[in-house]
């Protein structure tokens, strides 16, 4: 059983969706889902399964059919397991940034702030996007001001370009300024770009930007890594 934080049910249900009929069947005995409500979702809806059903029938697909690589060397869809700073609780309807480094390694994951665990949309209230490039372009351009208690800066534009070396300069500089407590987290998530940026000992930092599937409480404690 995972203890979740995120669960993208947009990227899960378009997802979902795509499976070949033939496949569900044989996905349920892999993914151990009740074959019986999948039988009923073939034939019927496929709503009528739950959430959870739906994502661990995804990722069986997604592990069974695509190259689901580790956060070091990403491809399309890679996994990971580390401390997240997560900044965006307060605003449901709002952007969620998750960023969290390992070694050479720093991986930052843009979402929408009502996937979050306990975190609804009014019903008469449209829910916004937010797990894209352009959204991520955004939040480094200008951070939403109440977000300013959780970085230990002020954050506003210094010239934002949006070439790639740019890009992977600031998303390291928004990493070391974000001060909420790091939580140790296990995630499955899609890559949207990736590049370098040279750290000031000279040594250089790979960079890894994609927007969630999924992310849980990891069974690893603080220290672990040698992280506190």
């Amino acid at each position: 059983m995972r203890y979740y934080i995120y669960v993208s049910t947009a990227k899960v249900d378009m997802l979902y969706g795509q499976i070949p009929p033939k496949l569900l069947r044989r996905l349920a005995v892999e993914a151990k889902v009740d074959l019986k409500v999948v039988s009923v979702a073939v034939q019927s809806s496929r709503t009528d399964t739950s959430a959870y059903d739906r994502l661990d029938l995804v990722e069986t697909y997604l592990e069974r059919e695509f190259d689901v690589s580790w956060m070091s060397e990403p491809t399309a869809w890679f996994r990971g397991d580390l401390a997240l700073r997560i900044a965006g609780y307060g605003d449901a309807n709002g952007p969620t940034l998750m960023m969290g480094a390992d070694g050479d390694t720093l991986v930052a994951l843009i979402g929408s702030a009502h996937h979050l665990i306990g975190y609804q949309v009014a019903p008469d209230m449209p829910k916004v996007g937010f797990s894209g490039l352009p959204s991520m372009f955004g939040l480094l351009r200008d951070f939403p001001p109440e977000w300013e208690p959780q970085m230990n800066v002020r954050w506003r534009s210094r010239g934002f370009r949006t070439d790639s070396p740019s890009i992977m300069r600031e998303v390291a500089q928004c990493a070391e300024a974000l001060t909420v407590p790091p939580v140790h987290c296990e995630f499955l998530a899609r890559q949207l770009m990736r590049g370098t940026v040279m750290r000031e000992d000279g040594r250089e930092l790979a960079v890894v930007i994609g927007t969630p599937m999924y992310v849980a409480m990891s069974d690893r404690k603080p220290g672990d890594d040698g992280e506190a």
